[in-house]
């Protein structure tokens, strides 16, 4: 079974994906930081950011390796984190990472797929799509809560991916027509993961018997 959980920046799409993960059994797969890899690659090695994405070899399993290291915290910068903003919207960037997302889904296994195409481009055959979201600024609450960056200057930041994201001409983010959307900005975590396990239960109890 495939979870897409796709969503705009700062709805807590990564720490709600990999609890869905951890409590139904499921291989987390975080696309988010196959775009950070490749920034940061970018950033460090001064190449451009369409070489990297055909080049380089991303490893997501206990940590986030980018050709064999462990990048888990690097990729957090806030420095990455503005570049992989700014080259998500790179159309030969998107299509080397899709690519390499649908090869991993493809391979088989269970999986919480969490972006902002995933249930549009990179799977639109997920048995389960949740388009999760928040207020502006709940998510920017939550996102200066994390990096420790003021509040008004991530609410700015905030708006200006949310409109990128929105209109970039590849893979633009809006929520598949089958997806369930998701507002959590007066729910606990515990209650979005819940909710998400729960449909996720639902759909594997209806699926058809095999003959």
């Amino acid at each position: 079974m495939v979870i897409a959980l796709d969503g705009p920046a700062g709805a807590g799409k990564s720490t709600v994906a990999r609890a869905v993960a951890d409590a139904l059994g499921f291989t987390y797969l975080d696309t988010g930081a196959m775009y950070r890899c490749v920034a940061l690659a970018a950033l460090t090695r001064g190449e451009a950011p369409d070489r990297v994405a055909t080049s380089v070899r991303i490893e997501l399993t206990d940590a986030v390796r980018l050709d064999g290291v462990d990048v888990s915290a690097a990729i957090r910068d806030p420095e990455v984190s503005a570049e992989a903003s700014r080259i998500a919207v790179l159309p030969a960037v998107r299509a080397a990472l899709v690519t390499r997302q649908r090869e991993l889904i493809a391979a088989g296994g269970d999986w919480v797929a969490e972006g902002r195409d995933i249930g549009t481009v990179v799977w639109p055959e997920a048995e389960l799509k949740v388009f999760l979201t928040a207020s502006p600024e709940a998510r920017a609450r939550r996102r200066s809560a994390q990096t420790g960056a003021p509040y008004e200057q991530t609410l700015a930041e905030q708006i200006e991916r949310d409109a990128r994201d929105g209109s970039r001409a590849q893979s633009p983010l809006r929520a598949a027509a089958d997806a369930i959307c998701l507002d959590s900005t007066g729910l606990r975590l515990s209650e979005v993961v819940a909710a998400i396990a729960r449909l996720a239960r639902e759909r594997m109890a209806n699926r058809p018997a095999l003959s």
